[in-house]
């Protein structure tokens, strides 16, 4: 059974920081590109920072310099450090694993900045 398990999200004043985690389990994590995604109330769900299995690393225009993915192939696990947060950057963020045609989801975690 596939599981991806996010955490560390919370509410964070703006200009703070945060790291969410997001263990998996059930696959090679080695072989997955891994993204962090984000949705917002009323907003569709936009990808804000993927890492690919070679380490290829992409970014959301408006997290860019803020935000930083990295994975530990040992830990099965992905992170998203999260620095400068802004009120807008308040959003449900979910982890997502890619291999060919297969995706899976992890549940979400909420990341709320005060202003």
């Amino acid at each position: 059974q596939v599981q991806l398990v996010e955490s560390g999200g919370g509410l964070v004043q703006a200009g703070g920081s945060l790291r969410l985690s997001c263990a998996a389990s059930g696959i090679t994590f080695s072989l997955y590109d891994m993204g962090w995604y984000r949705q917002a109330p009323g907003k569709q769900r936009e990808l804000v920072a993927s890492i690919t299995r070679t380490y290829n690393t992409n970014y959301a225009d408006s997290v860019k310099g803020r935000f930083i993915v990295s994975r530990d192939n040992a830990k099965n696990t992905v992170y998203l450090q999260m620095n400068s947060l802004k009120p807008e950057d308040t959003a449900v963020y979910y982890c997502n694993a890619k291999f060919n045609i297969l995706t899976y989801w992890g549940q979400g975690t909420q990341v709320t900045v005060s202003s």
